[in-house]
């Protein structure tokens, strides 16, 4: 679904991504992990071109989007994005948030809109917020919002760059729920994350990130239990 060749990033003199190249095939649950500055979400905001490369091509569903000529829009239309700090519209109801882009890019009309977001809403566990404002909601909520909200335009990949990590501990495991339930229906994730367990549960690849580059990779059960590199045994002893 997603094919990376040679992609580079440099911010100035800084090279934060050095030459990767790697794969994310229907399906799968690609989980990165590395130390902070290793370039895990670059790599990630790059793949929807969030982040421009400098060198190397991204290829989705079979157009490569790192053309000039690519409709980036309409390509981010089917990569759903999660951000850390939830951004959604402080000015604006939940549903209005959820509705918003599907209504805007005509993919459903009002009603239709509405409808789903109730749907999406029942399904976080959150139906009864539709009218509130982000503000008058916790972090954890808000969060599931943006899951749904991104969920509303129907995409084929879901990418979600550090999802908990701006949330009070206590918080951390009802987006995790969420996370885990859309695993378990198939949808296609690449999720940066500092929560092994969820790695360890849910990835079906783990990427371990350091210095711009992917040191290893590797089924969750052989890269907590048998890593190969010294820099990843390293990580590992100090998160696990």
């Amino acid at each position: 679904m997603i094919d990376v060749k040679h992609l580079s990033k440099s911010f100035g003199d800084h090279l934060v991504l050095d030459d990767i190249s790697e794969h994310i095939h229907p399906g799968e649950k690609v989980v990165v992990i590395g130390p902070s500055g290793s370039g895990k979400s670059t790599f990630l905001r790059c793949l929807n071109l969030l982040e421009t490369p400098t060198a190397g091509t991204i290829t989705f569903d079979g157009m490569e989007i790192t053309d000039p000529k690519a409709d980036i829009n309409a390509v981010r239309r089917q990569m759903g994005m999660v951000f850390q700090h939830f951004n959604l519209f402080p000015n604006m109801t939940i549903r209005k948030n959820i509705t918003l882009a599907p209504v805007r890019t005509r993919l459903m009309k009002q009603d239709e809109a509405d409808e789903a977001a109730t749907a999406l809403l029942r399904r976080v566990g959150l139906e009864e917020k539709a009218d509130a404002y982000p503000a008058q909601l916790s972090g954890g909520q808000q969060q599931r919002i943006a899951i749904v909200r991104a969920l509303a335009m129907k995409p084929k990949v879901m990418l979600f760059d550090e999802p908990t990590s701006a949330l009070d501990p206590e918080m951390v495991g009802e987006v995790l729920e969420v996370m885990k339930e859309l695993a378990r229906e198939g949808m296609t994730m690449v999720v940066v994350t500092h929560e092994m367990g969820f790695a360890r549960e849910v990835g079906t690849r783990v990427l371990f990130m350091d210095g711009g580059n992917i040191l290893e990779q590797d089924e969750p059960h052989a890269f907590f239990d048998h890593p190969r590199e010294q820099r990843t045994i390293d990580f590992l002893s100090k998160v696990l």
